[in-house]
């Protein structure tokens, strides 16, 4: 018998019950016995069915980018169709259309109807009313790519595709190349819709006077902003490259007059001044500690006392890890190669460095859109 290691810890009570449960679930006797209780047996079906649904899961992705890619949602659109229609219109054999049409109706992105012809399920009918949504899913065939080995995507944070992909984010100082910058502010744009619905409806800016988003792309938020809010002045900061479109969207809201568009790098650059309220909406999340501290410390120094900053962009579930913030958004800035989802407490840490006080996570009704924090300076 071997001799326990002198230097070993003795196992806590509690990680010796965890070792018994891990054993027992694992079990293939154990399994086998519960499988004949009937509590026991709902319990072992749902775990079986949320395993395959991992296992299965990244085909069901793919399925989602084939119904995408093939704009069914757009043949769907007016009315049901055959499968020789659809044929027809995607270049797909019918065979092999309708393994597709019947993974995606068991997916609820279409349903098979009783005549045999193909309709859009709810998940399908809803995914073009959702801003951005088609457009993202295709920008994630590089995520895709970069997660084909997920060995040594985890082991080594070899070179990543979409690390490539956004190389004006990391930003270097230098002038971007406009299609590149385009690219991202276009995706950025199309997202960061849902974003801003989400934050005004928890944001209350009736006593903010000028609203200074940094970062602002081509100033999504600031319009729903201003028109949820007709008071506001309006300032923007971002890179020179989304001055243009900026200045183009303001002209097409009727905004023009109360919007101040500024480009520079927070990096290097200093922020404008004259804003009592300052926005970070999906910002910190693409960034790594060191520049988030460089950009919080400006941002701090930049507003009068009484200032406020509104943090809005995807969290992490901290010691309560979430689906969307810790198995998405947390992968999806490892394959940046910068930044990581923060969760509300390592957010407020940063905040408190910084020098704000009062500062209050806001609970959203859809966390996997964006979480909040706000606080104020003395």
């Amino acid at each position: 018998m071997a001799l326990a290691d002198p230097d070993t810890p003795r196992p806590s009570l509690k990680d010796r019950l965890y070792a018994w449960r891990t054993a027992l679930i694992g079990s293939r006797r154990f399994q086998q016995r519960a499988a004949r209780l009937p509590i026991a047996r709902t319990i072992a079906r749902q775990d079986g069915e949320a395993l395959f649904d991992l296992v299965a899961g990244f085909v069901h992705s793919q399925v989602l980018m084939a119904f995408v890619q093939f704009d069914l949602p757009h043949h769907l659109a007016s009315q049901p169709r055959t499968l020789a229609d659809l044929s027809t219109r995607t270049g797909i054999t019918e065979p092999r259309l309708q393994r597709l049409a019947q993974a995606a109706s068991a997916l609820g992105l279409m349903a098979r109807q009783s005549d045999g012809r193909y309709a859009l399920g709810r998940l399908g009918a809803a995914l073009p009313g959702i801003p951005g949504l088609q457009q993202m899913i295709r920008h994630h065939d590089v995520l895709y790519r970069d997660l084909s080995d997920p060995v040594a995507f985890f082991r080594d944070g070899s070179d990543t595709e979409l690390a490539q992909f956004w190389p004006y984010v990391f930003g270097a100082t230098g002038k971007a190349d406009p299609e590149v910058a385009a690219t991202y502010s276009e995706l950025m744009a199309d997202s960061q819709t849902l974003v801003a619905e989400e934050a005004l409806a928890h944001l209350d800016l009736s006593k903010t006077r000028t609203l200074l988003d940094v970062g602002g792309g081509t100033g999504v938020f600031l319009t729903a902003a201003a028109h949820a809010n007709p008071h506001l002045s309006l300032q923007l900061f971002d890179l020179p490259e989304v001055v243009d479109p900026a200045t183009a969207r303001f002209e097409r809201e009727g905004l023009s007059a109360r919007a101040t568009i500024t480009g520079g790098s927070f990096r290097s650059d200093p922020l404008p001044t004259g804003a009592d309220t300052i926005s970070l909406v999906r910002v910190l999340y693409d960034h790594a500690d060191e520049t988030i501290t460089a950009l919080l410390a400006k941002v701090h120094d930049t507003l009068p006392s009484g200032g406020r900053i509104i943090v809005a962009e995807p969290m992490s579930g901290g010691a309560t890890p979430t689906r969307a913030g810790d198995a998405y958004f947390g992968i999806y800035c490892m394959a940046m190669q910068t930044g990581r989802a923060r969760s509300v407490d390592e957010i407020a840490a940063h905040l408190e460095a910084a020098g704000f006080v009062g500062i209050s996570p806001v609970k959203t009704r859809r966390p996997f859109v964006t979480g909040l924090v706000d606080a104020r300076k003395l």
